[in-house]
């Protein structure tokens, strides 16, 4: 079941990452995540409605931190994706997305199988491999940044999640989302960026919220049922849907390297599921 929802989460996450991107190419990035977050908090207090739980004091924490991850790790992924190609920036921030809940796991006592390890480091190749980059463009090595960054934010994301006791329900998301949104606002108010959204393009990105809450609901559930450390690699498959994606309906070219690793991730699924 964890390998099954962390498919599902991987691949909500690849395309939201798709729209994003392209909400993001149209309008700004820092409003598209403000709208973004902000229908993603309705959401996750609808279904908190109907999700009870008996949450605590740290899984509320846990919630916030979380938020403050998944903000700036939007943010940036964004910006990431408005200025460079998407085949580039999501497959890179999918690095710090998992490696960091993986060490985390790790120093926690979590001990996976030989076989699972071998399907985590597989899934490290095939992220590697999805991510190579072989332009010049000074927009393009930005963009390598600011997927760097975003995988900082996801990874602690994964790690909070994670931290949320199995019977506090969901309302630890509402507060991850509204803090998400808080971070989003002032991160882009001290940096001067414009996160007011005004054009069409930016309400558009409000069709991000439920797609968003569903892949964290599908992970949140996944490490209940499994290692953090293997439920974080496969969900951080996510930019395979949305290299392929870009490629299908953005035409963007997928390199024979790029290739390998959409093939090593399938495999590395396969070992995780078996072990």
């Amino acid at each position: 079941m964890a390998i099954v929802l962390s498919l599902l989460s991987a691949l909500a996450y690849g395309i939201s990452d798709f729209l994003g991107g392209i909400f993001a190419k149209r309008s700004n990035a820092w409003s598209v995540a403000t709208v973004g977050q902000a229908s993603a908090t309705v959401c996750a207090s609808v279904a908190a409605f109907f999700v009870a739980g008996s949450p605590t004091g740290p899984d509320f924490v846990a919630g916030a931190i979380a938020g403050m991850g998944s903000g700036l790790g939007a943010a940036f992924l964004y910006r990431g994706l408005a200025n460079a190609k998407m085949s580039i920036v999501a497959p890179i921030s999918a690095v710090g997305s998992a490696l960091l809940p993986v060490c985390f796991g790790l120093i926690s006592g979590e001990r996976p199988s030989p076989t699972v390890i071998a399907g985590i480091v597989l899934a490290f190749g095939a992220i590697a491999l999805i991510s190579l980059v072989k332009d010049a463009d000074p927009a393009h090595r930005g963009g390598v940044l600011d997927g760097l960054l975003a995988g900082i934010g996801f990874g602690v994301l994964f790690i909070a999640l994670g931290q949320i006791s199995d019977d506090a329900g969901l309302s630890p998301l509402v507060l991850m989302y509204f803090t998400s949104t808080m971070a989003v606002i002032v991160v882009a108010a001290v940096s001067r960026a414009g996160f007011v959204p005004r054009a069409r393009s930016d309400w558009s990105a409000a069709w991000l919220g439920p797609i968003g809450v569903a892949a964290v609901i599908a992970f949140y559930y996944a490490t209940k049922h499994g290692l953090l450390s293997v439920t974080s690699v496969i969900t951080a498959l996510y930019p395979a849907s949305t290299v392929l994606l870009a490629a299908v309906l953005l035409h963007e070219r997928v390199t024979k390297w790029q290739g390998v690793g959409l093939a090593l991730a399938a495999v590395a699924v396969s070992l995780v599921a078996l072990g």
